[in-house]
């Protein structure tokens, strides 16, 4: 028998919640809770979503299965520490059960969060990823969280990461813990009905960026092996069970999310796209995400003035997270093709590429031309610099990356400084 290298990882896990789907499926939430014994509840969502069918759903559920609720609709899209820390001190004030989230990423996000410090307190960046804070795991179990989705984008309602603006670098970074992950996620393609074709756009190539960078992550035996088991990330790099879940999201985003922001009302490709979402969550909540998030962060965090179609009731300038990210792929994947071309090229066959007779020096060029295609199909801006950034930025955008350990150590091609000004280049301009 081959006796193993002790000094690199040997095995991965999966974890993810447990998720129910279907068409209305929202007003099961009452029960869920009753048949949990949990009877006082703290509901999560945005300003925007309290008068919409997804909330009004979940609270007429509360409401007749006698469930006592407490209503928190401050959070902030694209959330930041600031609002993190008021949702944490309003759930700290509380004594509840359990959390309710009803709405995008930010919302089930931002719930995680404030539930991890109401349960352990503790200074804000104690749990918050290295090298920003202390990456100190969650101590113990934290109290149940049900996270109803109402965007086909961020699959939060599967994994145990949580994102957010670190306003004092401003980069983006997070929380990653797998017992933050939700209880239980009820996705109901009735709640994205109500989503405004440019967020879908956004939300949709999210799901796409999250299949492809796990699928081309670098495999999970090239990581080093964890001193406990308790210390194993959740991001792993890519294995044979994520390959699956990602694979399958990628096959549904690539085949339907046009149709999806063209036609609101096109039940299926609706469906398949908040289906595509979980699978997406799935997949690189177990393996991870890279170069295109990592860049995502600063680009999200520097913006000045840019404001996206689609999210007028933002006041301030920001850049929706799916923009932040598809920005930096073409430049990404034509720069980590040569490390795994076949991984490259059959992610590019999924998108509808030919590759009969492709060689694997093109591999990059041609994921890259897909999804400049793709990008092209729904208005996306024509790079970087259509947010508002020039060469000048690139020092203060590397700078906002390389604290990224969490995903850009999960490139299958290692990205310094000078490689990362390079790739940021690249994405000044995509077509």
């Amino acid at each position: 028998m081959m006796a193993l290298d002790m000094t690199r990882e040997y095995a991965f896990e999966m974890a993810t919640s447990a998720i129910r789907f279907g068409s209305g499926a929202t007003r099961e939430v009452g029960a869920d809770l009753v048949d949990l014994g949990l009877r006082n509840i703290l509901l999560f969502t945005d300003p925007n979503l309290t008068k919409l069918s997804p909330v009004v759903t979940a609270l007429e559920s509360l409401e007749a299965n006698g469930i006592h609720y407490t209503l928190y609709d401050r959070v902030e899209v694209e959330p930041s520490d600031r609002s993190m820390n008021e949702a944490i001190r309003f759930a700290s004030s509380q004594e509840y059960d359990a959390i309710v989230a009803v709405g995008g990423g930010s919302t089930i996000d931002t719930a995680k969060v404030a539930n991890l410090y109401a349960c352990y307190p503790a200074d804000f960046l104690d749990y918050v990823n290295q090298p920003i804070g202390k990456g100190k795991p969650v101590p113990g179990p934290v109290k149940p969280l049900i996270a109803i989705p109402t965007t086909a984008g961020t699959g939060s309602e599967t994994t145990g990461v949580a994102v957010f603006d670190y306003k004092p670098l401003h980069a983006k970074t997070g929380i990653a813990h797998r017992r933050l992950k939700p209880a239980l996620g009820i996705v109901d393609p009735e709640n994205t009905r109500s989503l405004p074709s440019q967020v879908a756009a956004a939300s949709g190539l999210d799901v796409l960026c999250h299949a492809i960078e796990s699928f081309t992550a670098i495999p999970f035996t090239e990581r080093p092996l964890p001193e406990r088991p308790i210390l194993r990330p959740s991001y792993q790099g890519s294995n044979p069970i994520s390959d699956l879940w990602s694979l399958e999201a990628l096959r549904l985003t690539a085949k339907y999310i046009r149709r999806a922001v063209a036609d609101p009302s096109d039940d299926e490709a609706r469906t398949s796209m908040i289906l595509a979402s979980s699978y997406a969550g799935i997949g690189f909540g177990n393996a991870g995400v890279h170069l295109p998030h990592g860049m995502s962060y600063p680009v999200a965090g520097l913006v000045k003035t840019f404001r996206a179609p689609g999210y007028e009731a933002v006041d301030h300038p920001m850049v929706p997270h799916g923009i932040s990210v598809i920005l930096n792929a073409p430049a990404v994947f034509r720069f980590t093709a040569s490390a795994s071309p076949e991984r490259h090229l059959k992610a590019a066959q999924t998108l509808g590429a030919d590759i009969e007779h492709a060689h694997p020096d093109d591999a990059g060029r041609i994921l890259a031309d897909e999804l400049i295609r793709l990008m092209q199909d729904l208005r996306m801006p024509n790079g970087l610099s259509a947010l508002g950034y020039g060469s000048s930025d690139i020092p203060a955008l590397v700078e906002g990356t390389l604290p990224q350990h969490r995903v850009t150590k999960l490139s299958p091609r290692p990205a310094g400084a000078d490689e990362l000004a390079r790739l940021f280049e690249d994405a000044m301009t995509s077509w």
